[in-house]
């Protein structure tokens, strides 16, 4: 594959991971280097609930490999508080939080809307056209049905940001259409949400879609409840090949 593939995990601390993907008697503050030995990106999800200190950022940084990559969440303010609405002031507090302190290292921004938050085109592209003000990689992760709509995929080909691919075990829409340079994928469980394991099936399945497309890929497992998650992007990795570090700092 030429085009560069990221495979990780949303999120590292989960009291569920301790003493099964990570060794017992580790230390809680090196989780981060322990996953980030085994993966080559994370992706942020801590940034979705509450805003993070520029010193966080540079943390992260600093413990992970040199050419590893955080996703980030974009914050719940501007996408359940606001609706998308007026986000100008909402979106500069959070860039100027921290995340562009990652440098190279910073992914894609992740906006995951509210199930109940329906697709409105002039509000929708309102909010793209204040994040061009950040240029930077963003996708979207709608939950609603009514953006299953032709205009919806052509504002974000026309912003060129990415719309999630998202298996949700059936509980919200999934959209398969790629609409930007690079593909976002986020698996929370095929059967049972944020829970479930993939099984060798199904994982085949997704190496043989990713080895289909052009364009870098991101995909981070958030099946994190059951311990699964950490096992599941390590299989997924295998299966492309990808060539991480082992243990790094650990």
């Amino acid at each position: 594959m030429s085009h560069d593939v990221r495979i990780g995990t949303s999120g590292w601390a989960y009291p569920e991971w301790r003493g099964g993907f990570y060794p017992k008697g580790l230390a809680q503050k090196r989780e981060l280097e322990y996953l980030a030995g085994q993966v080559n990106s994370i992706e942020l999800n801590g940034t979705f609930y509450s805003l993070r200190r520029p010193s966080d950022y540079r943390s992260w940084h600093s413990r992970t490999p040199d050419d590893f990559v955080f996703a980030a969440k974009g914050p719940m303010l501007v996408t359940h508080r606001k609706r998308l609405v007026d986000t100008e002031s909402a979106l500069k507090t959070f860039f100027d939080s921290g995340p562009l302190e990652l440098g190279t290292k910073l992914g894609p921004i992740l906006w995951q809307l509210p199930p109940s938050l329906p697709f409105d085109p002039g509000v929708f592209e309102a909010f793209l056209s204040t994040l061009t003000q950040w240029p930077h990689r963003n996708a979207i992760e709608p939950r609603h049905a009514s953006f299953r709509n032709s205009d919806f995929f052509a504002l974000l080909r026309k912003y060129g940001v990415a719309s999630v691919i998202a298996d949700t075990a059936g509980r919200f829409p999934r959209f398969d259409e790629q609409t930007a340079d690079f593909a976002y994928v986020r698996l929370h469980g095929h059967e049972e949400l944020y829970a479930s394991d993939y099984s060798d099936e199904l994982l085949d399945v997704w190496a043989r879609t990713i080895r289909g497309w052009s364009g870098d890929v991101y995909v981070y497992f958030d099946n994190t409840m059951r311990g699964a998650a950490p096992r599941n992007a390590l299989s997924l990795s295998r299966r492309l090949g990808l060539n991480v570090p082992l243990h790094h700092g650990v």
